[in-house]
């Protein structure tokens, strides 16, 4: 049922009357260098129809041999979130006849899941943390993409033409299903939020995929229901699909609510179905949603269980990291900044990085300085992630490094850096490249310090009349002479000598 946005519940009366349910499934593609059952290059971007082979394309007679690394993958996502790694298990056949999928079916885990019965605690913002229950994290392999033409949605409804690009078809994909999530409240779309940021964190720290929502390499799922306050029976779900950013997480389960809340309050009853989320902020009805005996579930034939033994199950959990809130809180301590500054370097993506460039000799605060500002400020002009800026913090350490042994000014040292994001070269080959070294030579600085004075003469006789504050337009003449390569500091001290 459609509901116009002025026709929408409000909030407050939403949570006064309504316990809201949620159930998140977050899918996650897997940085494996080949796809779940074939040697197919696992890489984004690729032009359409370029990394496919007969296996998944689904082609007769192809056989599926399963991707070691992706098991070993999985493994690690539910020790991670506490889950029991089960010690045996087979693949199914999940009939699903859509376009995007070749072979008519997907090669899924149905009731034989790799991990199971786990937990996530998931920090809030208030610093509290709100404990998550994981039903399950299996494997299975993704689907192709549609893009669909001639619709100002860029949806299928209204579209002209549907073009297919079967290169994603095979990438192998973790679905993590999460337990009823209840007692959350007016906080529901905030804890689903923090939750889907907390895995994201979570799998990047494990380094088994990129997480990057805008390519699709994490997709989530958002199911909501609303149950009459007091009550213990669930109402009737919906399945907001494929939400693929952070805070439209957030904006759907809100809308889902007070959608859901003004059907229920006009004397409507919920449809389980699947729904579109809009970037507008509002979602739309997809289908109705399927059930397990729709997909006609059967063992995989062509492939053998999956039985991971103890020990190898024992050098995997060796492998989990610390978890990344923790990380961060410790570093922060280490650092001695505000829960401000930490929140601005996790919100642009720059802690991870700022860690990295420390390890590389840099100090904390130039490490932040540069990716909390000026690379922040590039990476939003370039429209892409921090991470993607084709700087390392290596290089960014080296930077630091030339500044603080004097051989570059901050203003030279940005001048650098943009000679390495143009793909120049490391930083001292830049510098060298371009002649951004810092003159220390004093006669060549005074020179160019007689010529401003001689320049200036007004300007030199205030400095002579003791106004040595005037001093700072001789050091500007001069720095601009040098185009910013003397040592400022040392122009000053040559300016006020000259005219003492």
């Amino acid at each position: 049922m459609t509901v116009a946005a002025s026709e929408l519940l409000d909030y407050d009366e939403v949570i006064a009357r309504y316990e809201p349910v949620m159930g998140m499934e977050v899918h996650v593609e897997l940085s494996t260098a080949t796809k779940m059952f074939c040697g197919c290059t696992n890489e984004f971007g690729g032009e359409p129809n370029t990394q496919v082979c007969p296996v998944c394309l689904g082609l007769p007679g192809s056989l599926p041999v399963l991707n070691q690394s992706a098991v070993e993958s999985a493994i690690r996502i539910g020790l991670a979130l506490n889950c029991d790694i089960a010690p045996w298990g087979r693949f199914a056949r999940k009939n699903y006849f859509y376009p995007d999928q070749p072979k008519n079916y997907q090669i899924s885990q149905y009731d034989e899941p790799i991990a199971v019965n786990g937990y996530l605690d998931v920090p809030l913002e208030d610093g509290t943390t709100w404990r998550v229950e994981i039903e399950r994290a299996h494997m299975e392999e993704d689907t192709g993409k549609l893009t669909h033409l001639g619709s100002d949605s860029g949806r299928i409804e209204g579209a002209t033409t549907s073009l297919l690009d079967y290169n994603r078809a095979g990438v192998p994909l973790i679905e993590i299903v999460s337990k009823p999530i209840e007692g959350t409240g007016e906080r529901a779309p905030e804890i689903a939020r923090a939750y889907v940021t907390a895995l994201r964190d979570l799998l990047r720290a494990l380094g088994v995929s990129d997480v990057r929502m805008d390519q699709g390499s994490m997709r989530c799922d958002s199911n909501v229901s609303l149950k009459l306050t007091g009550a213990t029976e669930f109402g009737t779900r919906t399945e907001t699909k494929n939400v693929n950013s952070l805070k439209s997480v957030e904006v759907a389960v809100r809308y889902e609510m007070r959608r859901q809340a003004a059907v229920l309050e006009a004397g409507g009853s919920i449809t389980q179905e699947t729904r579109h989320f809009h970037e507008d902020g509002y979602t739309t009805a997809g289908r109705s949603k399927e059930t397990a005996q729709d997909y006609r579930y059967f063992p995989e034939p062509d492939l053998e269980p999956v039985a991971p033994s103890a020990e190898l199950v024992e050098r995997l959990r060796g492998t989990i990291p610390e978890l990344p809130w923790l990380t961060r809180k410790r570093i922060q301590q280490e650092w001695g900044i505000s829960d401000e500054v930490m929140r601005d370097l996790v919100n642009n993506g720059a802690i991870d990085l700022v860690a990295a460039t420390v390890e590389h000799g840099a100090s904390s605060e130039s490490a932040r300085a540069w990716w909390g500002n000026f690379l922040v400020q590039k990476a939003n002009e370039a429209g892409i992630e921090l991470d993607a800026l084709p700087i390392t913090p290596a290089q960014v350490a080296a930077v630091v490094k030339l500044v603080d042994e004097g051989k570059l000014s901050n203003k030279l040292a940005r001048q650098v850096v943009e000679g390495v994001l143009a793909g120049e070269g490391e930083p001292e080959q830049v510098m060298a490249d371009r002649g951004l070294a810092v003159v220390r030579d004093d006669s060549l600085i005074q020179a160019a310090v007689d010529e401003a004075l001689a320049a200036n003469p007004d300007v030199a006789e205030k400095i002579r009349g003791g106004k040595v504050q005037a001093a700072g337009a001789i050091v500007g003449a001069v720095m601009k002479a040098t185009k910013g390569q003397a040592d400022a500091a040392r122009v000053r001290e040559l300016v006020l000598a000259a005219c003492s």
